[in-house]
């Protein structure tokens, strides 16, 4: 029984047909299409198919269709919009290779609005395409190999990016089947939390766990000739043994040492990396891994970001800190004397792999400053977390704890969710930054001496002080910020003569407008608001309990 090179599914109007031509000429084998099959077969188009029958017909046709294509055909395959709806169909997929094509619904409104021959798009095609994404998305997902997003992209570039995201996947024909776990299933303890496309970047998976290196192969694939391991000093055993073991898998493999911390987060460290990139010949198809902190991870993805306009990077984040927040989302950037982070660029990674050894040699307070992201996750978003914390507030300090894999999980369930609906920070992104308008005010202020969970814990503070004076939140959730914040050791306050400097830091903010001030506020737990323009009394007010 033969079995096609690739599948490849989608939802109507995203260019299967023309992909899989591409594709088929690429790969040197033939194209099919079981919509083309079924037209033929009957003699008539699938709108009249539709309208003379019914879609139960149709969708009875289709899947004789796809089963029969799926038994003869050898090359490239492309399957109707619909066609994955039936279990069995699914069930006939599950050892291929298939190619999900996503797309957004303004793209999809923009290709197939005004299309008349979409049977199923033919009264309001907006609200129409995403109620029938909303039922079939999940089942795309089911049966992928891959998924490619096709928005802002020529056809020519995402018949390149099929190919590259199956090559990294090591996927080719006569392989056993792939691992159908469901994301987020947790095998051999490791989780798997799928951070979803957007317009113009990849999903991608992080995994947490422990002895996780040995899926760094496999992230970069075997397009990749170079690897530059991009580390701070403070691991360098570390990243030359990195450097060391893919160098034994075949990889050119350079390691980059760079400044620890917020030191390595600068247009100077950034320039350094660009040159050792240079000098080693580094190509588009080479692969960056950032191992370290926040700032390593922040610094590598910059650097990836812009180096031949953007090459794919893994991040490999060694603090509580870097694998909840700075290694997941794609926000890359370095500091300026103006202000952190105003210079970057939204990249996304490849993959991050969130080993939980790395914990254990952590620090006590680098531990802790970490756990201020955590924290902010379970105010905005997932108060399960709080409980944790709360029920072992001393037992949360450390890596030991018998918390540590579920909080770290949960954060980043919660950073996911929300990257996953708004890479670029154009709206609901915006809550993620509760408690760090202020912080990133006093971390310029300390010049960047201040641990970031710090400030951040200050911020929060702030920030619930900052919701209840403007009649936003309750008071019992305003002081169990106090309370959760001082129990595992993260600071309150900050020095009050300082707030003339603190407000004018405030101004240049990324999240301000012009001059008005913007903040994260909750109108109640797990319930976060953009409060913009409060009275300059009322914010003196909220950090009169801050400021000492």
């Amino acid at each position: 029984m033969s079995a096609p090179l690739i599948v490849l599914v989608g939802p109507m109007g995203v260019g299967k047909s023309t992909v899989g031509q591409l594709l088929a000429e690429r790969l040197g084998t033939g194209y099919r299409d079981t919509d083309a099959d079924i037209v033929a077969a009957q003699g008539r188009t699938i709108a009249e198919i539709f309208v003379d029958d019914g879609e139960s017909a149709f969708r009875a046709l289709e899947k004789e269709a796809v089963r029969t294509a799926l038994a003869e055909h050898e090359g490239v395959l492309a399957l109707g919009g619909g066609a994955i709806l039936d279990a069995d169909t699914r069930g006939l997929l599950a050892g291929q290779q298939v190619v999900y094509l996503s797309m957004d619904v303004e793209e999809a409104v923009r290709r197939t609005g005004l299309n008349t021959a979409r049977p199923l798009l033919a009264v309001n095609p907006r609200k129409q395409w995403r109620e029938l994404m909303e039922a079939r998305r999940h089942l795309y997902e089911e049966v992928a190999t891959v998924v490619v997003a096709t928005d802002g992209r020529t056809p020519e570039e995402v018949t390149r990016a099929a190919l590259d995201a199956l090559e990294s996947k090591s996927v080719s024909p006569g392989d056993v089947p792939r691992d159908p776990r469901p994301k987020d299933a947790a095998v051999n303890d490791v989780t798997r939390i799928r951070i979803g496309g957007t317009a113009g970047s990849e999903p991608y998976e992080v995994l947490v766990g422990r002895q996780l290196l040995g899926e760094l192969g496999g992230l970069i694939g075997t397009r990749a000739k170079r690897v530059a391991v991009i580390h701070p000093e403070a691991l360098a055993e570390t990243g030359d043994a990195l450097r060391a073991d893919l160098a034994e898998q075949g990889y050119e493999a350079i390691a980059i040492q760079v400044p620890n911390a917020e030191e390595a987060k600068t247009a100077e460290v950034a320039a350094y990396c660009w040159k050792a990139l240079g000098q080693s010949g580094f190509t588009r198809t080479d692969v960056i891994v950032g191992v370290g902190g926040g700032a390593s991870t922040d610094l590598a993805g910059f650097v990836a970001a812009t180096w031949l306009r953007g090459v794919r990077w893994i991040a490999v984040p060694t603090t509580v800190l870097a694998m909840v927040d700075a290694a997941v989302g794609g926000k890359t950037g370095i500091n300026t004397a103006e202000g952190k982070n105003l210079v970057g660029s939204f990249h996304p990674p490849a993959g991050v792999l969130c080993d939980l050894a790395a914990l254990d040699s952590l620090p006590v307070n680098d531990y802790v400053s970490g756990l201020a992201e955590v924290i902010k996750a379970g105010f905005i978003a997932d108060p399960v977390i709080l409980d944790l914390i709360e029920s072992d507030p001393q037992a949360a300090r450390t890596p030991a704890g018998p918390h540590t894999a579920e909080l770290i999980v949960r954060s980043i369930k919660v950073k996911a969710e929300v990257v996953s609906s708004d890479l670029k920070e154009a709206g609901l992104r915006e809550i993620l930054n509760y408690g760090h308008t202020l912080g990133h005010a006093i971390e310029k202020n300390e010049r960047y001496k201040w641990r970031h969970g710090a400030a951040v814990s200050v911020g929060m503070h702030f920030a619930a002080e900052l919701g209840r004076l403007a009649g936003r939140l309750d008071d019992a959730t305003a002081d169990r910020h106090r309370t959760i914040l001082e129990a595992v050791g993260l600071p309150l306050h900050y020095r009050y003569d300082q707030w003339p400097k603190l407000l004018e830091n405030m101004k240049v903010d990324k999240k301000s407008r012009g001059d008005l001030l913007r903040f994260i506020v909750l109108d109640g737990l797990a319930k976060p608001t953009v409060l913009e323009g409060p009275d300059p009394a009322v914010l003196l007010a909220a950090y009169g309990e801050v400021g000492e």
